[in-house]
């Protein structure tokens, strides 16, 4: 069963309506990387792990591998659980902190996707502040 029908060209609704969906909030940083899965509503944790369960190291905490490995375990309790496809929140640390994503973020969606699990939409849910608070540093910024 293809997921667009040939002669209306709108999406197979049997075919979508096959899937178990789940949410994947997926918290990357310099320093961690998070993985979260929750029922569509949040109300109930299917998995929570983080990088730093999977290495000995705090510099490592933040490593692809780290990820990936979070990323795998979450994944096969998500599947034992009878969800079969998920959409992604992705989070960096934002407002007047960085806005870019840790260097296990990439990993992390690979692991997720190779499981076996459907990736549906996939979101950017950083903070972004509409006016600016404070920064640290003082008045004068950080002098070296």
């Amino acid at each position: 069963m293809s997921e667009v029908k040939a002669e209306t060209g709108k999406p197979n609704t049997a075919v979508l309506e096959s899937y178990k969906f789940a949410l994947a909030n997926i918290y990357t940083t310099r320093a961690n990387t998070f993985v979260h899965i929750t029922t569509l509503d949040g109300a109930e944790t299917i998995a929570r792990y983080s990088g730093g369960q999977f290495v000995k190291n705090d510099r490592d905490e933040s490593s692809p591998y780290a990820a990936m490995q979070a990323a795998q375990k979450a994944a096969a309790l998500t599947l034992e659980r009878g969800f079969t496809a998920i959409h992604l929140n992705l989070k960096a640390k934002g407002g007047v902190l960085s806005r870019s994503f840790g260097p296990g973020l990439s990993a992390c969606i690979r692991a997720l996707a190779r499981s076996g699990l459907k990736i549906g939409r996939i979101e950017d849910v950083t903070p972004i502040p509409a006016d600016r608070t404070r920064a640290k540093g003082g008045n004068r910024g950080r002098r070296l």
